[in-house]
């Protein structure tokens, strides 16, 4: 994570944003008291969104809950591709 002022954000933002964009970092730009801007990349962001949407209902968080401990057990199998 990456944490800076708006004045230095200002003078580098090519690099800043560069960064963001290429090394998935987390930018926060200090406004002052407990203020301040995150700049993420738009991957990053999809994959925060993607995670709260599985994360939305209860039913959604048991079934993943239920996928991770089978798969901590080996309790797995696997299928085959349908061919036509």
């Amino acid at each position: 994570m990456l944490i800076t002022t708006v004045s230095e954000f200002r003078r580098s933002i090519k690099t800043y944003l560069d960064n963001v964009a290429k090394n998935l970092e987390t930018l926060i730009i200090n406004r002052g008291k407990d203020s301040g801007i995150v700049v993420m990349s738009l991957e990053e962001y999809n994959s925060l969104m993607a995670t709260n949407h599985e994360l939305s209902s209860r039913k959604n968080e048991k079934r993943l809950d239920s996928a991770i401990e089978k798969l901590k057990r080996g309790d797995t199998f696997t299928k085959g591709l349908i061919e036509e």
